[in-house]
């Protein structure tokens, strides 16, 4: 477990320098990760990435705070962000919330960039109770969802379409409880971009660098 957390903080701060000592006038090349070990792969050439990067994430179709129905069909052709919490959370999740928050400041609003945060207890986190989370917090981005729906899709899909928890995922089953501080940075493709720990301002950061560099791309 700690050499895993070892490994990814490794690879943050490898990326991080690297980064930082690029010209400014060079276009930052995002990984794609295709495996639920979030080994990166740099791939530059368009025929590589469609051999090499077969992973996306899968159909869904969820409610969100004002009872829209929210689908796939919402994230084509556009860059999203998925993060998973729930409104009695008293840890992690205001804090999710919160550094989101500065995420949706720094888009301004885009309409190519959508923010799906699907609560983890769907059977407490009614159309209703989502509302009030989202007035509660002064939510009013109409491109940020608050998704709500069966458990056993919501579990299913964040395991193994976000790889939430990583390969703890596919050892566990809707019994088990979700909980995870990851936010995942997904291309107009559905594929896996970035991956960050939300209750951290620093990747939190870098998240809102990685957004615009991905925007660049495409």
């Amino acid at each position: 477990m700690y050499q895993k957390i070892f490994l990814r903080i490794s690879i943050f701060l490898g990326m991080a320098q690297i980064f930082a000592c690029q010209p400014k006038s060079e276009k930052v090349s995002l990984p794609y990760y295709n495996t639920p070990d979030f080994t990166p792969l740099f791939l530059t050439n368009q025929q590589d990435v469609s051999a090499k990067i077969n992973h996306k994430i899968g159909n869904f179709s969820f409610l969100d705070q004002n009872g829209e129905n929210i689908t796939q069909k919402n994230i084509e052709n556009r860059i999203h962000i998925a993060n998973f919490i729930f409104t009695s959370c008293g840890n992690i999740c205001p804090v999710m919330t919160k550094h989101m928050k500065l995420v949706d400041s720094a888009c301004n609003n885009d309409i190519d960039l959508v923010i799906l945060s699907y609560s983890v207890t769907p059977w407490i986190d009614d159309v209703e109770r989502l509302k009030k989370y989202t007035h509660r917090n002064k939510i009013k981005n109409k491109n940020w969802h608050f998704l709500t729906g069966s458990k056993s899709e919501i579990y299913d899909l964040a395991r193994k379409s976000y790889f939430a928890e990583e390969d703890l995922g596919f050892t566990k089953d809707s019994t088990d409880f979700l909980h995870t501080e990851h936010v995942l940075l997904i291309d107009k493709n559905k594929r896996i971009r970035g991956i960050y720990n939300g209750t951290l301002q620093l990747e939190t950061e870098q998240l809102i660098k990685d957004i615009k560099a991905l925007k660049e791309e495409n």
